[in-house]
């Protein structure tokens, strides 16, 4: 408490025990001395007094506002050899003397890990031990602090018939990590409730935002940055706190993992000053990422940039960021869209696609001097174009307006400290070989016979044996024969169509992208089939 607040309230004190008629004492200029044989720690939180002086005959007793007449009697009655006095404190006063009286024990935050499924069943146990121990109000802090350090990207909040379990999601992957009493979960909820501004008793599903600075009970400072899903379960809130790190640093094409062609691809695609651009996949394929490191790179002062996002998950300077709120639906989101485009930006950021309505205006924009970066959820880029057809019918500046559908899953990344190498059998050298067969034209074609591939190992530091997340990627660009297919009826364009004619035009599929990357020992096979297919 700042020293102005704390003069003011001790001024309201003083104010409030000349109404009542009662002494006030200042105790910011007390000689505060402690008496501990009088009452005990539990008697002074309960009767809420503070001995402030006492001696053989008199003590004299610290009351807050809050403390009842009864307590007063009682206190007279209890000490009737001495002369009780009675004086106004300020509850501030009143909890720095607990302070003294009770000091606060030493709270022992224990770090959450990850561990195999041999030690799962300790690991939960241990953490939702320490879980009950941190302070109700430090609970939000110390699962967003140890998500961030264990690089999760979700934290699950789960109600269940006995208790509520948390997971969190890292590489992919949800993993327990702790059980905690609906107890405890209805101080974790409340404060979450308050800080993301949703209702714990509503029965719709919900969306807010928290970004905000936290002390945790150990001194240590911890910044949340949340996107929270909240959606009412037959046993309560169930909640999905989405992390996202505020570094600007992270936010560069470098670190997408992009191939020497593909890093041209897209510098290519964003030197020209017009055009649209899909970033496409499903939830948590790293969209958002790649949207703001193209956000980044085109972050200069001769651009002007303007976004529309529900919810502003990061926060650029020099770009103007607009939030879009999911009550305006996506008729909202498509009228501020036609707002933005008359404030002449060079280049505008749609948070994501969700309508006909958006898909018409960012075409349009996209053909009228405008770069539009957005997201479209789709299984594939060539899927993500017939679903666009389907959304806006036939268009014949459609092909024109679009320059790159980029569509990406995120696989875990094999330790290299732990990996173990094995040779296919033919029953997997004949899968692979059937992948292999369908390259496009100029990637160079492995050698089946001199494959090696990896499988996970283990360590107490990697118990599953990866080590965060690589993404596979194909980049569907509008060479001549997929500008030719999108001009035909859209009744003729299929999906399988569009994709054969990209590949035989050079481009590389999700799937032949994680072959090479199995190859090379990047990921396994396994994960590649688990998100690809």
């Amino acid at each position: 408490m700042s020293q102005d607040a704390r003069k003011d309230e001790e001024f309201a004190t003083k104010r409030r025990a000349g109404v009542l008629g009662l002494n006030y004492v200042d105790t910011t200029a007390f000689d505060k001395q402690l008496h501990k044989d009088i009452l005990t720690n539990d008697e002074l939180y309960k009767f809420r007094v503070i001995p402030l002086t006492a001696d053989q005959h008199n003590i004299h007793f610290g009351i807050t506002t809050t403390t009842s007449q009864q307590v007063l009697n009682t206190l007279r009655g209890r000490f009737s050899d001495y002369r009780v006095a009675y004086s106004i404190i300020s509850e501030t006063g009143f909890n720095d003397y607990m302070r003294l009286y009770d000091p606060p024990a030493k709270i022992e935050y224990e770090d959450i890990s990850v561990a195999g499924q041999e030690g799962a069943e300790d690991m939960i146990s241990r953490v939702s031990e320490t879980l009950n121990q941190v302070r109700s109000d430090d609970t939000l802090a110390y699962l967003v602090q140890q998500a961030y350090q264990l690089k999760a990207s979700d934290i699950h909040l789960e109600c269940q018939q006995d208790n509520v379990r948390i997971r969190f999601r890292v590489d992919g992957i949800l993993h327990p990590v702790a059980h905690v009493s609906y107890e405890k979960y209805r101080q974790l909820s409340s404060s979450l409730a308050v800080a993301a501004n949703v209702s714990t008793g509503s029965e719709e599903a919900q969306t807010g935002h928290i970004h905000s600075q936290y002390r945790l009970a150990t001194g240590e400072e911890v910044t949340i940055n949340l996107r929270v899903e909240t959606v009412p379960t037959v046993y309560g809130m169930d909640a999905v706190m989405r992390l996202f790190n505020m570094k600007l640093e992270y936010f560069k094409l470098e670190n997408l993992g992009l191939a020497p062609d593909e890093m041209e691809v897209v510098q290519d695609v964003i030197k020209h000053p017009t055009g649209l651009v899909l970033i496409v996949g499903p939830t948590g394929s790293g969209k958002t990422t790649t949207l703001y490191s193209l956000i980044n790179t085109l972050n200069t002062p001769e651009n002007k940039i303007i976004t529309l996002e529900d919810p502003v998950e990061y926060f650029m300077p020099g770009v103007v960021q607009i939030p879009v709120h999911g009550e305006l639906g996506d008729q909202g989101f498509a009228e501020k869209l036609r707002a933005v485009l008359r404030l002449d930006p060079d280049v505008v950021m749609v948070g994501e696609i969700r309508d006909a309505d958006t898909a018409k205006t960012s075409l349009q924009a996209a053909l009228t001097g405008h770069l539009v970066l957005s997201t479209f959820h789709a299984s594939s880029a060539a899927a993500a174009l017939t679903r666009m057809l389907d959304a806006i019918g036939i268009n014949p500046l459609f092909a024109n307006a679009i320059h790159l559908v980029m569509a990406q899953r995120l696989v875990r990344r094999l330790d290299d400290s732990t990996k173990q190498s094995y040779q296919p059998d033919d029953g997997l050298k004949a899968q692979l070989q059937a992948i292999i067969d369908t390259f496009p034209p100029g990637i160079e074609r492995p050698n089946i016979n001199e494959v090696t591939l990896y499988n996970p190992g283990s360590s107490p530091a990697v118990p599953f044996g990866y080590s965060g997340q690589i993404a596979l990627r194909e980049q569907l660009r509008m060479t001549p024969g997929v500008q030719q297919l999108l001009r035909l009826p859209p009744a003729q364009v299929t999906t399988s169509a569009l994709q054969d004619k990209a590949v035989e035009e050079g481009m590389r599929t999700m799937l032949h992208d994680g072959i090479l990357k199995a190859i090379a020992g990047e990921t396994t096979i396994e994960e590649v089939y688990r998100v690809v297919g």
